[in-house]
């Protein structure tokens, strides 16, 4: 390697950081490895290699940002990372810029690296970090963040196998009705906020005082989200879910528009004596928390599951997430709350992505319009 090769500057920034970023303060390995957690000194040593440097994953980066972006992480008998919370505007400001800097050094390193594997491939690593750190999805305020799934009502939990918790099998995952949602989009979660915390919640009852003041996110209609339902109520969005599962045709959203109510029903086609599902209705809300003014709760709710799924897609989807992800920007620009009414197209049993620039032949409504 030469002295410009982008994987020996990601290097040397990291060996710089550590000796000459505070000039009376010579930090060793030893505690930049306990600063760190749960990482080694030989670790260390080969990020800050000459000769054959590795790459550090994102996460720590974000965390070597949040460790040099104050002297106070290397004060006492123990370095150690201080608190989000804890932090003036003056270190959060320096954090982000040094985050910045190692993300972009990152990016380099990781194209000249694929470059070397598979040539061709060189922008692929960092156009998926750029997807996943620029997209709706991303947090920047790097605060907790909560997914509340919906629950099986009691007689659907009873008919599922491994859902009493007094069983040795117990499952809790199999008592939450938007199960596809919920694992897609907590992976995502987690990619695109590598310091945050993500946690799942299944049914409101599972829920910590914490939790309602984090960033939230609902899974899954008024029925059986109770976070969705009353949400919606304090958020007096033009959009209104009626879930009257005892009549035929009693299940749909319902908007206000230029004085009218217009009603939005899922397809269902009939069966023998069941129906198939071939279109759903979904909604994907994003507004400010009402149990906190800073931080936000995003809705992706469908009639049925398939509909949540698809919202979720939208914004996950490697194929999408990013047409999409710029519409809401070009549509909706820094607002706080906005929302969209979207078909949700389901094909020989599989569930479509909604691509929401593809004009009616997904979006129903979108609000501000």
């Amino acid at each position: 390697m030469d002295g410009t090769d982008p994987r020996q500057l990601l290097a040397l920034r990291l060996r710089a950081l550590r000796e000459d970023h505070w000039p009376s303060r010579r930090i060793t390995q030893q505690q930049l490895a306990q600063a760190l957690g749960g990482v080694s000194v030989p670790l260390i040593s080969s990020w800050e290699s000459q000769t054959n440097p590795r790459i550090p994953p994102l996460p720590r980066l974000e965390a070597y940002a949040a460790l040099f972006a104050t002297a106070r992480s290397f004060e006492g008998d123990e370095a150690c990372l201080i608190d989000l919370a804890e932090m003036s505007d003056e270190e959060r400001q320096a954090m982000g810029e040094i985050a910045r800097e190692l993300t972009q050094l990152r990016g380099a390193a990781l194209r000249a690296g694929a470059a070397l594997a598979e040539p061709g491939r060189a922008d692929y690593p960092d156009k998926v970090i750029q997807s996943l750190i620029t997209g709706p999805w991303r947090f920047e305020d790097r605060h907790d963040i909560t997914i509340v799934g919906s629950k099986w009502p009691p007689d659907a939990v009873q008919k599922i196998p491994y859902t009493n918790i007094d069983e040795p099998d117990y499952v809790e995952l199999l008592t939450c009705s938007e199960l596809d949602a919920l694992f897609e989009l907590h992976g995502h979660l987690r990619a695109a906020n590598p310091v945050s915390g993500v946690y799942m919640r299944i049914g409101s009852a599972k829920m910590m005082p914490d939790d309602y003041s984090s960033h939230l996110v609902t899974l899954g209609g008024i029925d059986w989200n109770s976070i969705t339902s009353s949400a919606l109520e304090k958020l007096e969005m033009p959009v209104r879910q009626v879930a009257d599962w005892s009549a035929e045709g009693g299940q749909y959203f319902e908007v206000k528009k230029e004085g009218k109510v217009v009603q939005h029903k899922p397809v269902l086609e009939k069966n023998g004596d069941g129906v198939i599902l071939r279109e759903d209705i979904a909604l994907f809300a994003r507004a400010v928390n009402p149990f906190n003014r800073k931080r936000s709760i995003t809705i992706c709710n469908g009639m049925y599951a398939r509909g949540t799924y698809g919202a979720v897609r939208a914004l996950t989807d490697i194929r999408f997430r990013d047409r999409n992800a710029e519409y809401l920007r070009s549509r909706f620009g820094d607002k706080d709350s906005y929302c969209i009414l979207m078909r949700v197209p389901i094909v020989n049993g599989a569930t479509l992505t909604p691509d929401w620039t593809d004009g009616g032949n997904f979006t129903l409504f979108e609000w501000p319009g």
